[in-house]
């Protein structure tokens, strides 16, 4: 029951600020122009902010069990290279075939799924968790830049313009300047010197208030492009990269680890692949598709819909390691 009650407490929260956000566009204060305009600054500024500073608050790198982390890695990429398949037999419009492929792996584990990690295996967990978003989140995005760019039917994709794609991304320069930060913090710590970018208090504070921005104001901005009517329009994909999200890459990403590396894995490392493989689609995917010429809006319902039944997910799986004796 504690974990049906966490996982609704986790989902929730963003849901109420999705609704916030239709009934605002419904009542007329806020149009297109201004989501539009929201979620360029979500991509470019806030979310950005929130991401370096996710990785600056990582207090030892060094200490990452690699492992762990190679499994995470190669799973991911294993999905990436089964949904590619599938997203091309299920739909013949590029724009949605670019967000149904990065709807399959790209998980909410920023938002959702450090603070579940924590919930399922206390401070142990989120450490290892956060541990992992050191190279998780990063591969989350390059993915990302790689599954829009070759499904842009504007552009003609080519590896060149991929990898400027990844190189120009916001989100994974914020990620390589907070890598480059913590470098610099443990060059001080080596050489005995005690400041740290936390003590410039004004520019941190800035970075904290930008940061405090990016969740609510993409939710906000998805409830106000998001559209009832869409639905049926779409019904073939969103119930696609529904199943995707909340039931074959939690079964695949979860379920090889217990069954295959059981003896290997512990808890904690348990916790933080159900924040990884059984979190809903990232709130980020709606700013980056409308950035990078994907199909905005069904990017916000496989963000909608996930959300709702990642609810079953996240209590399955924790319910069913914790009857294994891995909580």
């Amino acid at each position: 029951m504690s974990s049906l009650i966490f996982a609704i407490n986790a989902v929730t929260p963003i849901i109420l600020t999705v609704i916030i956000g239709y009934l605002l566009k419904k009542s007329g204060f806020i149009n297109i122009d201004f989501v539009k305009m929201a979620n360029k600054l979500v991509f470019r500024l806030f979310l950005p902010a929130m991401l370096f500073l996710n990785v600056y608050k990582i207090e030892n790198i060094g200490d990452m069990d690699f492992s762990f982390v190679v499994y995470a890695a190669l799973m991911l990429i294993c999905v990436f290279l089964i949904a590619l398949p599938l997203v091309l037999i299920l739909t013949k419009q590029p724009p949605r075939r670019g967000v149904l492929l990065q709807a399959s792996f790209r998980s909410n584990y920023a938002l959702v799924g450090i603070p579940l990690a924590s919930s399922l295996f206390g401070d142990d967990g989120v450490a290892v968790a956060t541990l992992l978003s050191a190279v998780f989140i990063p591969m989350l995005n390059i993915l990302a830049v790689i599954s829009l760019s070759i499904f842009n039917d504007k552009e003609k994709p080519s590896i060149k313009k991929i990898l400027l794609g990844i190189l120009k991304n916001p989100l994974i320069q914020s990620i390589a300047a907070g890598l480059f930060v913590i470098y610099i913090r443990y060059l001080f710590v080596k050489h005995g010197i005690g400041f740290r970018l936390c003590d410039i208090t004004p520019i941190y504070k800035v970075l904290e208030y930008l940061s405090s921005l990016a969740t609510p104001l993409a939710l906000i901005a998805l409830g106000a492009q998001f559209e009832f009517s869409a639905v049926s329009e779409m019904k073939k994909e969103i119930i696609f990269g529904t199943l995707m999200r909340t039931l074959l890459v939690p079964c695949l990403g979860i379920g090889i680890a217990y069954f295959a590396f059981g003896n290997v894995f512990g808890g904690a490392h348990f916790a933080a692949f159900v924040a990884a493989f059984a979190t809903p689609v990232a709130v980020s995917s709606v700013p980056m598709a409308q950035e990078m010429g994907g199909d905005t809006t069904l990017a916000g319902q496989m963000v909608v819909w996930s959300t709702l039944f990642s609810v079953v997910t996240i209590f399955t799986a924790s319910f069913l390691l914790k009857a294994a004796g891995v909580f």
